[in-house]
């Protein structure tokens, strides 16, 4: 599955009121794990942006004076989220302005929704931490996600620190696909017999940077847990 995690900045909170796209950032994923990939861009509003905004951002009028404007960026920012599952806190903002945007340039261009499902992680946050605080910083401190680097909000490092939160949200919950899905949907049947081993399989022992990094996932279980999780009790299954 290919995922988006999309952040976005503006001009003020209400797009009603004529506010607009300073910053899109997207992350891509594959399968849950982070590519390498990412499509970022600053955009001149012809606006100016609100004090609280700024402030908010570190974002100045200026600074967007030269930048190009969301017709300018449209093709190249719908090409690279179309198809995939865009991941978004708070999506009803983000998506609200994105479509605000879309309906500036005509119906042809439809709605963020038309071309790519959403996911809302603060309402996955919300019912899984009911009556806490859930917002970006929020998760971070509760799932063990470093967001030190975070002193102003960011569309490029809040994706990338949402993409942190999701990942870790969902942990877990992975879905093995063993290549029958594309075959029931073709109408094939699928048999299935006794597996034999006719060898000893081979085993594949971590290296020192697979151990470190387990190491490191396991310090953000602790944390997560408030103690010690259970893969660090010595009755946890040994895993070799």
């Amino acid at each position: 599955m290919r995922q988006i995690v999309l952040d976005t900045e503006t001009t003020g909170l209400e797009v009603r009121q004529g506010h607009r796209l300073i910053e899109i950032a997207c992350v891509e994923m594959i399968e849950r794990r982070p590519t390498g990939r990412y499509y970022q861009t600053y955009l001149n509003p012809d606006r100016a942006i609100d004090e609280g905004a700024r402030q908010v951002t570190g974002i100045e009028d200026e600074f967007l004076l030269d930048k190009p404007r969301f017709p300018d960026v449209v093709d190249e920012f719908l090409a690279f989220i179309d198809g995939a599952e865009v991941i978004i806190h708070n999506a009803t903002f983000d998506v609200g302005f994105i479509n605000g945007e879309l309906a500036r340039l005509g119906e042809s261009f439809g709605r963020l929704e038309d071309r790519c499902s959403v996911l809302d992680t603060l309402v996955m946050a919300r019912e899984r931490y009911p009556g806490q605080r859930n917002s970006l910083d929020a998760l971070c401190k509760r799932l063990g996600v470093d967001n030190s680097a975070r002193d102003l909000h960011g569309g490029l490092i809040d994706a990338q620190l949402l993409a942190d939160v999701y990942i870790a949200m969902t942990s877990g919950q992975v879905v093995l696909d063993l290549g029958f899905e594309g075959a029931q949907e073709q109408g094939a049947a699928v048999a299935l017999g006794p597996m034999v081993l006719d060898r000893r399989p081979r085993v594949l022992r971590a290296d020192a940077d697979e151990s470190a990094a387990h190491e490191k996932r396991l310090d953000s279980l602790d944390k997560s847990a408030g103690g010690t999780s259970v893969w660090r009790r010595e009755d946890a299954p040994a895993v070799h």
